[in-house]
């Protein structure tokens, strides 16, 4: 089924490419007047084409000269993506012109609208890479005394593989102990999906630990391959798992919820009634996605920690995010009697772009309902 999927996958990115980089070549010859571009052509086509391939021999195989290339195709695929917009917005701008009979510079437009997508780009690479702390209090009906006014990190979405590895690791870790959270979740999608190398991957981990642990649940790309590898490899980091469970810590309930059953509504209404939670105790929930809130609400979870959405990761994109999750697509929202944060992550998937987003940590403030003076601060380092 696996292979099925990323076989259509495979076929469906890989004509969109193919068309794409016509597209905007096409565009550009036309109003540039430079014609007799076919290498250039083939070879950035190639190279998308190449994102592709080196995926899908990335499930089996890894090295440096791979991950190498892995990272420069997509971060073509990235630009890609902007050569595409401004291409639509070259021929929208001539439409309108010509309509109102102005005159245009075609070859002036062109450099200065493919030469904006080159900027926003460069600007998406190192906006994607500058990971900023948010910072949340969130009030939390009968909090123990324990738990008054101390910190909860949440790192999600760091999909370690080709691009992101061990150095990133070492990044997140050496700010979480900056932060110095009382205790760490990890909402998913530690895994960018290759079930090669894992252990050199999370190896990091280990250096850190924090006083009441590190929790943690598997997202979609930590079950790309059969779930046992990823969990295995996070198991010997001295990372606890919560297979469909929850534990309590100092009197507070912390639920966590694998990808698979968390998006079935039915088993996740039978996990969360299996584990009989108390409802005079608060309790978080640690699911990947921010779906099938309702349930979560209805089951009595105070606060639901998710991640996936990215926020789209980059222009336009994330409008397309919004409007799939509406207010639930990033930050703390609530519905009922539950809040619910959705974090952008700390990585990205695919391009290593982002534009209209962030990279982030969150470090969450609890906070009891008699005690707290605002309901929600938020603010970002």
């Amino acid at each position: 089924m696996l292979q099925a999927c990323m076989g259509l996958f495979a076929v469906v990115i890989s004509v969109a490419v193919l068309l794409t980089t016509a597209f905007a070549w096409g565009t550009w010859a036309h109003f540039t007047g430079m014609h007799g571009f076919l290498p250039w052509e083939a070879g950035t086509a190639a190279i998308g084409i190449a994102f592709i391939v080196t995926s899908m021999i990335g499930f089996r195989y890894t090295s440096s000269l791979l991950r190498a290339v892995y990272t420069v195709c997509a971060t073509w695929i990235g630009a890609l993506n902007y050569a595409l917009w401004a291409s639509v917005l070259c021929w929208i701008v001539l439409g309108v012109t010509r309509l109102a009979h102005l005159p245009l510079s075609e070859a002036r437009l062109a450099s200065a609208l493919f030469g904006l997508g080159l900027v926003v780009t460069i600007y998406g690479l190192i906006n994607a890479a500058w990971l900023r702390v948010t910072r949340i209090t969130v009030v939390l009906p009968n909090l123990p005394p324990a738990w008054e006014g101390k910190t909860a990190a949440l790192v999600t979405d760091l999909h370690l593989g080709h691009i992101s590895g061990p150095s990133f690791v070492r990044q997140i870790v050496r700010r979480l102990r900056d932060l110095g959270p009382e205790i760490v979740f990890i909402s998913g999608d530690l895994f960018d999906g290759t079930p090669i190398g894992l252990d050199r991957l999370v190896a990091d981990w280990r250096n850190f630990s924090p006083p009441l642990g590190i929790y943690y649940v598997t997202g979609n790309h930590d079950e790309f391959a059969e779930r046992s590898l990823y969990l295995n490899a996070v198991e010997r980091t001295g990372i606890r798992i919560l297979h469909n469970a929850q534990a309590t810590v100092a009197g507070l309930q912390i639920v966590g919820v694998h990808d698979s059953e968390a998006s079935d509504p039915a088993a996740l209404r039978r996990i969360l009634r299996s584990l009989h939670l108390d409802p005079s105790r608060p309790s978080i929930l640690l699911s990947h996605r921010p779906g099938n809130l309702a349930v979560a609400e209805a089951e009595g979870i105070d606060l639901q920690l998710s991640g996936h959405t990215h926020e789209g990761q980059f222009f336009p994109w994330n409008l397309v995010v919004h409007r799939v999750w509406g207010r639930f697509a990033y930050g703390l929202n609530r519905l009922g009697k539950l809040w619910v944060y959705t974090s952008s992550g700390a990585g990205t998937w695919g391009p290593p772009l982002r534009v209209g987003t962030k990279s982030e940590v969150v470090l969450i403030e609890l906070r009891a309902q008699e005690s707290a003076t605002r309901l929600v601060r938020s603010g970002t380092l």
